[in-house]
């Protein structure tokens, strides 16, 4: 959320305003600790109306969305009460068990309600609120010239620190674990094609023992994490190192992996989580997780064709360069 935040913040740059950021934690222009998840006391109402003094517009990023700082979220409410403001919602009370009963998103007729998906959009139309889809943005290269492998001596450097042979199929699922993450699927997709699993985020919200149970059952290798010492390993050239990625959630407000494994090339094996289905849509070819022999032939005799496609949908639809346009056209008026 925090990457995508600050997209937002380049896009409105562009768009001339002079930007600056709030938030509990991290580092950001102006640091109140009360909007932080789990704070103890959310913010004061003169703290937020001191910070936010002058600014001709709010953009709050997911804080009025899930009921996480309840009382931050209603100080922060009061406070932009007939401002212009945009609620830029990532997810929505109902899209997850525990928030099921808790009501929509606060309105005002100074906001606008942005979403990142079209199923956002119509279940908050459903409870009466108007609303706006634009979807993530990713910085992507002009068709036929993708990151693909960048520097050819990454994925040899990758592949060495995790002992992965050339030859090896190496399956990257480029996500944190929490049970919607659905790791286990991850697994299974890797084991049936005799691959190296990779996982590359930690285990959260408690789900420590789970994803030992996970990893301990697995019929094939896994690694864990990026490696760092002395030479560290980003995200990007954790892409550049796999040959699969693989997305197997459950649920995703949009799910990353989507765009950024056309970015980088690679084939993308995915989980049938509803936005999922909407993605696709745009004209997307990818792998559902039972694909397991047309995956297999691919990999064999990879065409790049494929690869292809997916880098010219997400140019079209998910470019960040067409992002400022996107948020000028939802801004509420002044």
């Amino acid at each position: 959320m925090a990457v995508e935040a600050a997209k937002w913040q380049w896009a409105l740059a562009r768009l001339g305003f002079a930007t600056f950021t709030v938030a509990g934690d991290g580092p950001v222009d102006h640091l109140l600790p009360g909007l932080a998840i789990g704070a103890g006391d959310p913010p004061s109402r003169h703290e937020v109306d001191a910070v936010l003094d002058g600014a001709d517009l709010v953009v709050v990023e997911n804080l009025c969305s899930l009921p996480l700082n309840a009382g931050a979220a209603d100080v922060v409410a009061s406070a932009l009460a007939g401002r212009p403001a945009v609620l830029h919602h990532h997810d929505l009370p109902w899209q997850r068990v525990q928030f099921a009963h808790h009501p929509p998103p606060p309105t005002d007729p100074r906001w606008s309600q942005v979403v990142i998906n079209e199923l956002s959009r119509h279940q908050l139309g459903n409870r009466g609120l108007s609303a706006t889809t634009v979807y993530n943005a990713f910085d992507i290269p002009k068709a036929g010239h993708g990151d693909g492998d960048g520097d050819p001596g990454t994925r040899e450097r990758v592949r060495r620190h995790l002992d992965v042979s050339p030859d090896e199929c190496l399956i990257l699922q480029p996500t944190r674990a929490i049970p919607r993450k659905n790791v286990a699927g991850g697994v299974a997709l890797a084991t049936r094609l005799g691959a190296t699993f990779w996982l590359l985020g930690p285990a959260e919200d408690g789900y420590d023992d789970g994803l030992r149970a996970v990893l301990a059952a697995a019929g094939c290798r896994v690694v864990s994490g990026l490696p760092g010492d002395g030479d560290p390993v980003s995200v990007t050239d954790a892409y550049r190192a796999c040959d699969v990625v693989a997305l197997p959630s459950t649920w995703e407000g949009f799910g990353n992996p989507t765009i950024e494994s056309a970015v980088h090339r690679r084939p993308l094996a995915i989980g049938p989580y509803p936005v999922a289905t909407e993605l696709a849509a745009f004209g997307f070819d990818w792998f559902g997780l039972a694909e397991t022999d047309r995956l297999a032939a691919w990999l064999a005799a990879p065409d790049p064709r494929l690869l292809d496609t997916n880098l010219a949908v997400a140019a079209t639809h998910f470019s960040l360069d067409d992002l400022p346009d996107r948020i000028a056209a939802i801004l509420p008026s002044w």
